[in-house]
């Protein structure tokens, strides 16, 4: 067995997928890995959501769903575990005590990123969209890179980088929409291989920034979910949890909404009310214990967060439009997951928030709340930056059609997004992996 399909069949065999040797391409597999930001375990159509994602149910149909995939709740740590193989503690990019993690930790010289460990086979490494890894894409292995550190504006992103050079701010009213730019520029670097590299394999990290607060959404996809809400989260939830026993995604039983723990990082109701205004909702109370302005109100908000993630399925398909046109879809191994669950963070910062404008624009600044975050974590408890189920589930779909035999199934088996590099053995070849790390 040569290197590339020794470290395509241990990884499967880490996530426990079911492969066909006769199936198994004769080149080097691509790799995308799709990354959402605080996407709820239930938000997509395959996972049991009402959103309506027509490009992750595809995925999903042709490939495999995971119920027992695992991040680290929160969004440092899971994007150094997704691109080193360790976990976030031992490349600290989490924190610990006497230790400094999160934005202020510098990965050891030992804590390389996948694409140095793939450059040795062969391939070309795009990055496409948010960071969050100490360092610098290019300078850290990738050819190609967008990174938009920026993450409070949607509309008008302040600081951005191609290849590590800056980039001019955005002007408000540009027509730059994060999502879709982001999913623009993968396509790009899907382009420029075409043309220039046909002969390699590619690996694209795709990292949106959506459906992370604040809710910015274009106001055609605002329109698609416009009265879907007022039937408030816990019918939604409820729903969500039917369909998704339907699916056998899951046998647990609905946890009960908390309504008394929030977030450390929100802001205090004194703190938003001035803001935000007399219908914001700081806890996940009953629905039905809202008037009906807070009911409007909230509606609205989850309308917004259900068309960013609408919006970034759109663009998602347009990526894997794009290989299909280069021919390279059958040979690409897919990734779909979300680096924490839906957040309960109620925060207003970047230009603040004008109530007068149009919600979901740029003089906005929206977050869904705990009583939509426990929704979109469906059928779990609690939120991001919680080490329950609610924060550190996440959805996974692979899709592989030249080298996965499995159509449409579920996996329970349990996985770690540290998984997706730790089999690889070019990278175990090369370095030494510490024993704290394992």
């Amino acid at each position: 067995m040569n290197l590339v399909r020794s470290f395509i069949y241990n990884l499967f065999a880490t996530l426990a997928f079911t492969l066909a040797a006769s199936a198994v391409a004769p080149t080097k597999p691509n790799i995308l890995i799709i990354l959402a930001d605080d996407m709820g375990y239930s938000d997509a159509g395959c996972y049991g959501g009402e959103i309506q994602t027509p490009n992750l149910d595809r995925l999903a149909a042709n490939g495999v769903r995971f119920t027992q995939f695992y991040n680290t709740c929160r969004c440092w740590p899971s994007r150094a575990g997704i691109l080193t193989g360790h976990y976030a503690q031992s490349v600290r990019r989490d924190e610990m005590p006497g230790i400094a993690g999160g934005s202020t930790g510098i990965r050891p010289k030992w804590a390389h990123l996948l694409p140095e460990y793939l450059k040795p086979l062969g391939y070309r490494s795009y990055h496409s969209g948010k960071w969050h890894v100490d360092g610098q894409p290019v300078a850290s292995g990738f050819d190609r890179s967008y990174w938009l550190e920026n993450c409070d504006r949607f509309f008008s992103p302040q600081e951005h980088y191609e290849d590590d050079v800056k980039l001019p701010p955005v002007a408000r009213d540009s027509g730059y929409y994060a999502t879709t730019f982001i999913a623009d520029h993968a396509i790009k670097c899907l382009k420029e291989h075409a043309a220039k590299f046909p002969g390699q394999p590619f690996f694209e990290y795709l990292a949106f920034t959506s459906p992370h607060f604040p809710l910015h959404a274009l106001p055609e996809d605002i329109a698609v979910y416009k009265d879907r809400y007022q039937s408030g989260w816990d019918a939604i939830r409820d729903e969500r949890y039917a369909r998704m026993k339907k699916m056998g995604l899951v046998n647990c039983d609905l946890s009960q909404r908390d309504p008394i723990t929030i977030s450390r990082r929100s802001q205090t109701e004194a703190e938003l009310r001035p803001l935000l205004g007399p219908d914001e909702v700081t806890h996940a109370v009953a629905w039905n214990d809202l008037n009906a302005d807070q009911k409007k109100f909230q509606a609205m908000k989850m309308s917004l967060h259900a068309a960013m993630v609408h919006r970034m399925d759109i663009e998602i398909g347009k990526v894997l439009n794009q290989l299909k046109a280069m021919g390279a879809l059958d040979n690409t191994v897919i990734f779909f997951l979300s680096d924490n669950g839906a957040t309960a963070e109620q925060i207003v910062r970047g230009d603040g928030h004008d109530r007068n404008a149009a919600p979901g624009s740029a003089a906005t600044y929206l977050c869904i709340g705990p009583g939509w975050s426990t929704a979109a974590n469906t059928p779990f408890r609690l939120h991001k930056a919680w080490v329950h189920e609610g924060g550190i589930s996440t959805p996974l779909i692979v899709q592989w059609p030249a080298g996965l035999k499995a159509h449409g199934e579920i996996r329970n088996n349990p996985g770690h997004l540290i998984d997706l590099v730790r089999r690889c053995p070019a990278r175990a070849s090369r370095l030494p992996s510490p024993r704290t790390t394992r």
